[in-house]
């Protein structure tokens, strides 16, 4: 078991992880988008949410890219953490800082084995029940959706209100996810200090954006 202190001190100060999913930057050669982005990134995630045309399977896919934002990363004047998504396999194998898992993953424990004491885990989470989940072995927990988000179009969301008094209630760092882009971002000054999140996460803000490093720029100038 992991304690809070250690735990937040895994996370350190990050504000923004860039959910890395290489679909989304549709001509553009991913990492030329995370290049751009990189210098304000603090936590990057690597995810791949479809398989390859020459049938490589999901979880190669996932350990090649993996590989590609690590070598990136290395280059990095200020290297951000590097998480892999859900397979914490990948993640050790590939020398990864750590991992993000939900519900569908493994246990947090037997990740938490896994992966040993000192790696950052991160947890999916959508209610109070998942965030008591997390608690006792994860470094923190990525919340979400807290707004209307492209990616799951008509689901049920937080909100800014519900998702506060979660993240007050919660016994470790607290993310948000879905739906943040530099107006949502702007409506968490509305919310306690005490609630508002660690930080927050994004895919299409910069993946898909023209300007990848002007619109990572433009979500940490509007965290409160």
């Amino acid at each position: 078991m992991t304690d809070p202190a250690a735990a937040r001190g895994a996370l350190g100060t990050a504000r923004l992880m860039l959910l890395f999913t290489p679909e989304l930057s549709g001509e553009r050669d991913p990492l030329e988008a995370l290049a751009l982005a990189l210098p304000h990134v603090d936590v990057v995630q690597v995810r791949v949410k479809s398989e390859r045309a020459d049938a490589v399977s999901p979880a190669r896919a996932l350990a090649e890219w993996t590989e590609r934002v690590l070598e990136l990363v290395a280059r990095a004047p200020e290297s951000p953490l590097v998480l892999v998504n859900d397979r914490v396999d990948v993640a050790a194998t590939r020398a990864a800082h750590g991992a993000q898992i939900g519900h569908r993953s493994l246990p947090p424990e037997l990740a938490r084995d896994v992966l040993g004491p000192h790696a950052t885990l991160g947890y999916s989470a959508h209610d109070e029940q998942e965030l008591a989940q997390a608690a006792a072995h994860c470094s923190f927990a990525l919340l979400s959706p807290v707004w209307p988000t492209s990616s799951k179009p008509g689901a049920a969301f937080l909100g800014v209100e519900r998702a506060a008094r979660l993240t007050v209630a919660a016994r470790l760092p607290v993310l948000w996810l879905g739906g943040v882009d530099e107006q949502t971002i702007a409506s968490l000054r509305d919310a306690p200090a005490e609630g508002r999140p660690a930080g927050v996460a994004v895919r299409s803000a910069i993946m898909r954006a023209d300007d990848p490093q002007r619109a990572a720029r433009a979500l940490l100038a509007a965290l409160p």
